[in-house]
């Protein structure tokens, strides 16, 4: 037993050292690693206006408490030539946690977007039209695109720890010190600022927003935040016994979602959204919120407007307890037709491998555009924009897992609203965009109302804008241009 005690004893100390030396290596490799800055120059025709402008991509280093650059963070600015620093600005990142800027650089803002079909049909196989985008908000701000960490390009360099990067707060500090300083860089700390997020971007913005403004007495005074299928408050995804939220948050969704696929009364999305609004906060709140204590009578009433809001059975409403989840909600819709609905835009069908599953096999309103936006993002990156590089693109997946959702808050359910409350009450020149999909259940836009509507939240500056599309409402032709309208009045209204 002695004989093993040593020699494990031998092996440790032999360990300690090839471990110290291990951390040094990666320690130099980090410090050595050098930034790849490249700008090109181009033109094109925004918003009616033809304009010259420079493209910027390129990493910024950040690093850790010990000074030891981390972490390779991509940014892709657009500027209007010549520069004007009295120009607004606005910063933009998507969402996931996991997802790089593509879909709203691609899709919506950037100079050039990928043209993929608008009326929900699988984008298929290339190659795939990368075409000007005169609905660029270039004419009226110049715009920085962010990858967070783990996002897009941008990695954590060698020895560099997810725990500083991958969580609500981590995330949101990085985010804001790559804000910070390519103010400082470019001379742009008095222009007029923008935050703008889409889907777990709109999370970020508030967290980043509290960041900016809230943490330190060095604000960033800013002028908008620009939330696109916003998701502030998580009560209403979490499908926890004896949480009812999210069952009337997503109810009038269900019903334009009915309504468009010929399952309920067809009509005006918002008049039918409305109605399921006032179905939702009355007689369906109270009866949630009765439980078991709901009379009969009263179980007998909600099932019966239930089934025509929703295009349901009452046998199958009264299966799930009157309460229909998103998931089972894009099997179930379509069943006798073989078809699923999607869950990112409610236009889009799939078909499964059977139909006797309870949810769908996948998502096919991201699959009818993934491979599109991929496309699109690697060839304007590296081949247009020049940007060099062996790492791989990641548009949305799992490299940020796990993920630290503590917002410090205690609460069970992650909300960052209130952080849109406290921006708004300490910055008298601050506004708030809200933009919607009718079609949207990943972020159903009763949802963005319920969260914005709490207690502390100033009202009278926060405006919302709706489309006939889903949570990529810049997919459908008409809703881009009328997204591009809408956030160019809101920017000039400042």
């Amino acid at each position: 037993m002695k004989h093993v005690f040593l020699a494990a004893t031998a092996l440790a100390c032999v360990a300690v050292p090839a471990f110290a030396q291990d951390k040094d290596d990666k320690v130099a490799q980090a410090r050595a690693y050098q930034p790849q800055v490249v700008t090109t120059r181009h033109s094109g025709s925004f918003g009616g206006q033809r304009i010259a402008y420079s493209a910027t991509i390129g990493e910024t280093i950040l690093k850790n408490k010990d000074g030891v650059p981390d972490a390779a963070i991509v940014t892709t600015a657009y500027i209007k030539e010549p520069r004007d620093p009295s120009r607004p600005v606005t910063f933009l990142f998507n969402g996931g946690p996991g997802s790089g800027s593509v879909w709203l650089q691609m899709g919506a803002f950037g100079p050039k977007r990928v043209a993929i079909p608008s009326d929900a049909r699988d984008d298929g196989a290339p190659p795939y039209p990368i075409v000007d985008n005169p609905d660029s908000l270039l004419d009226v701000t110049d715009m920085v695109f962010i990858d967070p960490p783990g996002t897009g390009f941008s990695v954590l360099l060698p020895g560099g720890d997810p725990k500083n990067y991958f969580g609500v707060q981590q995330d949101a500090k990085a985010v804001a010190e790559v804000i910070r300083r390519w103010l400082g860089e470019n001379g742009r700390w008095n222009s007029p600022k923008y935050l703008g997020g889409e889907s777990y971007g709109t999370f970020r913005s508030a967290a980043v927003a509290n960041q900016l403004i809230n943490t330190t007495y060095n604000d960033v005074g800013l002028n908008g935040i620009i939330l696109i299928s916003t998701i502030l408050d998580y009560s209403g995804r979490a499908e926890s016994p004896g949480n009812e939220v999210g069952y009337i948050t997503t109810l009038p969704s269900l019903a334009v979602t009915a309504a468009f696929h010929g399952k309920a009364p067809a009509g005006d999305p918002a008049v039918i959204a409305e109605t399921a609004r006032q179905f939702a906060l009355g007689p369906y709140a109270s009866f949630l919120l009765k439980g078991q204590k709901a009379s009969a009578e009263e179980r007998a009433a909600v099932r019966r407007r239930l089934a025509q809001l929703t295009g349901l059975s009452e046998t199958y409403l009264d299966q799930t307890d009157l309460r229909v989840s998103p998931g089972r909600f894009y099997k179930e819709l379509l069943r006798d037709r073989g078809l699923t609905v999607g869950r990112l835009d409610t236009r889009y069908t799939g078909r499964d491998y059977d139909n006797a599953g309870e949810g769908p096999d996948n998502d096919p309103s991201f699959f009818g555009i993934d491979a599109g936006y991929t496309a699109a993002i690697n060839s304007w990156a590296r081949d247009s924009l020049k940007f060099r590089t062996d790492r791989e693109y990641q548009a949305i997946g799992r490299s940020v897992r796990p993920w630290d959702w503590a917002t410090g808050d205690g609460d069970q359910y992650v909300n960052v609203a209130p952080y849109i409350g406290t921006a708004l009450r300490e910055n008298s020149g601050l506004r708030v965009f809200v933009g919607q999909g009718w079609y949207d259940m990943a972020t159903p836009f009763f949802g963005a109302e319920y969260s914005l509507s709490r207690t502390g939240i100033p009202q009278d500056r926060i405006s919302y804008h709706y489309y006939d599309s889903g949570h990529m409402m810049y997919v459908r032709d008409e809703d881009r241009v009328k997204l591009s309208r809408d956030l160019r009045q809101f920017i000039r209204a400042r």
